[in-house]
This record gives C-alpha cells, structure tokens and sequence, in this order.
C-alpha cells in the first residue's frame, strides 16, 4: 500500500492573485511562490467563497457556501459547527495542528484541531459587529488609520506572522512528526494591512516605480451599490498620488516578506524529510484593491479582492502546470479528505484540487463569491465562467465583464445588453448559473433577518455602534484577540 500522505495548508491574508512572480507581476518578488508553483500547479481562476476575512474561514473550514452555513459576516464566526474538514481528519485518527491566524469564535470551541498554537481569533469572540448595521450604518473611520499606518517599519502583524514561522518551523522538526500522518494549517497575516513594511523588504521597492492604481482618476465606478460601499469605506480620500505609491510599495514589501515566511516554512518541511510525502496548497483568503476602481482592502468583486492566488504542489499534481478551470477555497475541504483518504462528501460543493489539475481545463465550472458584510446595503453574488463574469446585486443593476478583452474590468458590458445579443444572453447564463445555487432574494432576507437576531443579541444597534471598533484584530501577542 502507497504511504500516507501529509496535508500542509499555508495560507495567507488579502494577497492579490497578480501580486507574484509566477502570475506575470513585473515586479513583485516571491521566489518562495514561484519555487513551489515550478513544481506544482497554479489555479488561475480561483476565487474566495466571500471578499472578507471571517465568513471565508468559515467556508474553507465547512468546505460550503456562507449562505448555507450563516457565516454571513465579520460578527458571525465559525464556532466548531457544522463540522469542518479538520474534525473528520482528527477522527481519522490524523494529528491536525493549526499555526496562526483563525479568525473563528474562539479557541474553548471545538473547531476540529488537534491543537491550536498560537491562535488569532475574532475579538472578543465577537468580531465586527459595526458591519452588521448595514441598514442604518454609522460613520467609519479605519479609512484614515490604514492611510496613516503606511511606512517602514515593523509592526505587531509582522512580529506575529515571524512568530507562526518559527513555531510551523519547529513543529515539522520534531521527530514526532513522523509517527502518524498529519494535517497542517499555517496561516500568516501579511500582506494584510497595516502597511507597515519591515525595513529589509521595504527596499525592494522604491515608491516612484509604482503604477497608479488602475482606474486612476475615473472616481467610483457608475453603480448604486458600488459607490455605496466605496462611500462607507472612504479609503480615497485619504491617498493622494505620492500616498498611493507608498502604500503599494509597502504592500509589495509586505507580499515579498510573506514569500520568505512561506519559504522558510517549505524549507523545514524539506529539513525534515517529509516534503516528498506531503501534499501542499497555498492559497489566500482574498484579495486586495489596492486602489483599483477607486477600492482599497475587500468586500467587492473585481478580481482583485475576489480572486485568490491559488497553488498545490506535492504527490498527485502535475508540475509546471497551470488550470485555468474556476476553483474555489471550499475546494480545500475536498482535497483535505481526498489526500488524507476519506469519503467525498456529496453534499458539499467542493472537488479535489488533485483531481481538477489532473484533468483537461473545463470552462463550464463556475466560480462563485457572495458579499452580505459591513458596507453593502444588498447582497452581493458573483458567478464566473470561461471568459464571462456575472456580478448580481439585489434590487441594484447587475454588472457583466468580458475577462478575456477586459481583464482590467473595467467596460460594464451590462449597459449594453439591451442592444448586442451576446451580452444579454451572458447576462441571462449569469443569472440561471447563479439561481441553480442560490435563491438570492430569499438569500438576501435571510442574512438581514439573521442579522437583526445577531444585533439583538449584542445588545442592539448603539452597543454595535459603540462596543467592537477596530481596524484590524489584534495579535494573541497582544492579548485581546483570545
């Protein structure tokens, strides 16, 4: 009988799907990343189940879709149920260790591990309760602190995501490793803001040499929601052009630094002599703007924040090999089982990134992302297959790009779908893929009606207003974040 294999997950917070050498970037250093998709395959249409932190670990954990679960938002973290992907390896009798960034309720909760080491959950096993007021939302001003926090130096996220490198490199030395067959989840914070670049990366990149961001100049783009959700985070308004160049240089610093955690991760595992033995995916839990459209951060769904960089390497998958198949974050859970010789589950929606990369690229899978968090007065749904991608937000005009002519998003073609046919039979396929796995509208009622329960519980509107403000989660180091 073949070995078993080992399942090492490494995951990052809000890395662009361009922001590495292996996708094109012209100057974005990750020889880490490149290294590892040289060897393995690169899935360049994969997307996140949510463009937000918290309800996206709730999907990669269930392996399902935030509408199914409830994971709606930034206040309503995964709690150990419905079962994760870690609960059936652990039962499997596999050791299961999370190293990092969580972001669910809390560690008293069975959330599948084996052990837990060095956790980052949401605060206060609440979270951000200030995106739940999405009817009646107050003013919100974390726009000015990401400006503000722009620089060189370090900062507690990066003393932190150092911290996770040298646990994940001291847990794969210990011999014990190689008693049982193990599943690892290691999960770095950067290029997550602040953007605070420590010295040594940060002169990688001169900020003169920076793009602008695309869109420069064109404000929000001409849609209801969108320019609502641009308006509750008003990043723009404080970054001027020099501001701009900065911030990217310090996220690109922030990306290159993040590369070498991973490296030094890949390496230990390499040290200890199970790297010909393990499976290893690397993915991010959702883009970043970056000032593109006029959007810095998340929560909207240009490729950018939707779309995740996505790489697997190790036994079973192809090297040198990219898959232009649309994938998704909940495809983990499938190949979490799969690796680790479990039953598939039917009733979720995930398949093996294993068995996607073996097979001939299919256009016809869909990738699919909803939005029901902090900013946004309706929900938001993206359906994208082959070169078309469907945006549909209810009550609110829908949006239509052509990725293979406007990979930069930015013709709407949906204006004109009254007059071309082509367009409006896209819209129409848009539409009919995405009601084949959601009710929208009664999706829709149901987050705003859990929501106000949510609310209630928290003591109303004013205590969410007033009582869980922050810009980014604290650091356990720091010693709110448990």
């Amino acid at each position: 009988m073949a070995e078993p294999l080992n399942l090492l997950v490494i995951v990052s917070d809000e890395h662009r799907k361009d922001a590495m050498g292996c996708a094109g970037h012209p100057i974005v250093k990750t020889p880490n990343l490149d290294a590892l998709a040289a060897r393995g395959t690169m899935f360049d249409a994969a997307y996140t189940p949510s463009p937000m932190c918290v309800p996206t670990r709730a999907a990669l954990a269930t392996g399902n879709w935030i509408h199914r679960t409830g994971h709606w938002d930034s206040a309503t973290p995964y709690a150990g149920q419905p079962r994760s992907w870690m609960h059936d390896l652990r039962d499997a009798g596999r050791e299961v260790v999370s190293i990092g960034k969580l972001h669910f309720r809390s560690s008293e909760d069975d959330n599948g591990f084996s052990q837990e080491i060095l956790p980052m959950h949401v605060v206060g096993g609440v979270g951000w309760a200030v995106g739940l007021l999405r009817k009646n939302p107050p003013l919100y001003d974390a726009a000015a602190e990401l400006a503000a926090d722009v620089g060189v130096g370090s900062s507690s996220y990066t003393e932190y995501d150092r911290a996770i490198t040298a646990a994940a490199e001291a847990w794969l030395a210990d011999p014990s490793r190689q008693e049982r067959p193990w599943a690892a989840f290691v999960s770095l914070v950067s290029p997550h803001y602040p953007l605070t670049c420590p010295e040594e990366w940060s002169t990688f990149y001169d900020p003169d040499d920076m793009d602008l961001p695309v869109g420069h100049g064109l404000g929000l783009p001409d849609h209801a929601e969108l320019r609502n959700i641009g308006g509750f985070f008003n990043y723009d308004a404080y970054f001027d052009e020099q501001k701009m160049r900065a911030a990217k240089a310090a996220y690109y610093g922030l990306t290159s630094f993040m590369d070498d955690c991973v490296g030094r991760v890949l390496a230990a595992l390499e040290a200890s002599g199970q790297a010909e033995n393990t499976v290893i995916l690397y993915v991010s839990d959702h883009g970043d703007m970056m000032g593109d459209q006029g959007f810095w951060t998340k929560q909207v769904m240009y490729e950018a924040s939707a779309g995740v960089p996505m790489i697997a390497a190790g036994p079973g998958i192809p090297a040198g090999h990219r898959v232009s198949t649309c994938t998704s974050l909940t495809d983990i859970a499938a190949t979490a089982r799969e690796v680790c010789g479990l039953a598939a589950r039917a009733d979720l929606p995930g398949v093996s990134l294993r068995s996607i990369a073996a097979a001939p690229d299919d256009p016809e899978r869909a990738g699919f992302s909803e939005y029901h968090d902090g900013g946004s007065r309706t929900g938001t749904f993206m359906l994208r297959w082959g070169r078309w991608k469907y945006v549909h937000y209810v009550g609110e005009a829908p949006q239509l790009f052509d990725l293979d002519r406007d990979p930069q998003e930015l013709a709407d073609l949906a204006a004109f779908a009254a007059d071309d046919p082509e367009f409006r039979a896209a819209l129409l396929e848009g539409e009919h893929r995405l009601r084949l796995i959601c009710d929208p509208e009664a999706v829709n009622d149901r987050a705003f009606a859990d929501q106000r329960r949510r609310i209630a519980e928290l003591g109303g509107e004013e205590a969410c207003r007033n009582s869980y403000v922050f810009n980014h989660t604290p650091t356990p180091q720091e010693g709110s974040a448990l």
